[in-house]
């Protein structure tokens, strides 16, 4: 529906979903785009080409909030576990927007790795961040500014519903009481408030917000401190400019814009 002489004020891109890491098989969205990369970015993707088509985005200040995730980085903790994140020279993409179809396992071409699926999607978030932002800057009269953050490890959510439930109950006591490398949900909820409305965020954009596993125990002190804006991993800086651009205009192909 249209909304008449309204706009947001902020927008927060944050539905997501994670395969069972043992996951064989591709499952697919109706598209035909790999589910996790399908849900996790084109989603977002096609929703912020409609919002910002209709100027449902306020122009004199809006902000876009993109959730990623520190696993998007193979050199942070999470991130080096398994398989690492890289989309490569985008090759899975490239074939799927040649021939129509849509259809593609990984981003980077290889073989479906449903745990690197869900690396490569937060990769994917951070790079249409940073490549939103170069675009929103580029466009006369535009005020928008869009960043991204990692609310850090939550297992206390559905996001790991396809997981192992017995595992995962087991590991959200291990990661939030006993290693303290967790996060709660509030926690979490508080980074994306955070983001789309602090003060000290205003006239930020481009940037990714980051704060060291754990930092919960610092409740609500730890916005504008322990969370704060931090490098993204090298893939993704070096993406600035022909990467990214890239990966944009295919993403656009591959949503039909």
């Amino acid at each position: 529906k249209s909304l008449p002489n309204q706009s947001f004020d902020a927008v927060c891109y944050n539905a997501g979903l994670a395969r069972n890491t043992g996951a064989t098989d591709v499952a697919r969205t109706k598209q035909g785009f790999e589910l996790t990369v399908g849900t996790n970015h084109l989603g977002h993707f096609y929703l912020n080409h409609l919002l910002l088509r209709s100027s449902l985005v306020d122009k004199e200040g809006g902000r876009i909030v993109v959730t990623a995730s520190s696993v998007h980085d193979p050199d942070s903790p999470g991130g080096a576990q398994g398989e690492t994140a890289t989309l490569g020279d985008l090759k899975g993409l490239e074939r799927a927007a040649a021939d129509g179809s849509g259809r593609f396992d990984m981003v980077d071409g290889a073989e479906f790795n449903a745990d690197k699926a869900y690396k490569d999607s937060k990769l994917c978030n951070v790079l249409f961040a940073r490549e939103l932002q170069r675009r929103l800057d580029a466009e006369e009269g535009c005020n928008i500014k869009a960043n991204c953050f990692t609310p850090g490890l939550i297992v206390g959510t559905g996001l790991f519903r396809d997981q192992n439930q017995v595992f995962t109950k087991v590991f959200d006591v291990a990661a939030t009481k006993l290693l303290k490398v967790g996060e709660t949900t509030h926690y979490g909820g508080g980074a994306l408030e955070y983001v789309a409305l602090s003060t000290e965020v205003e006239g930020k954009g481009g940037l990714y917000y980051y704060s060291s596993p754990g930092s919960s125990k610092y409740g609500e002190d730890a916005y504008g401190k322990q969370f704060h804006p931090s490098e993204v991993s090298k893939e993704a800086l070096e993406s600035d400019g022909g990467k990214g651009k890239r990966f944009w205009e295919l993403s656009e192909k591959l949503v039909g814009i």
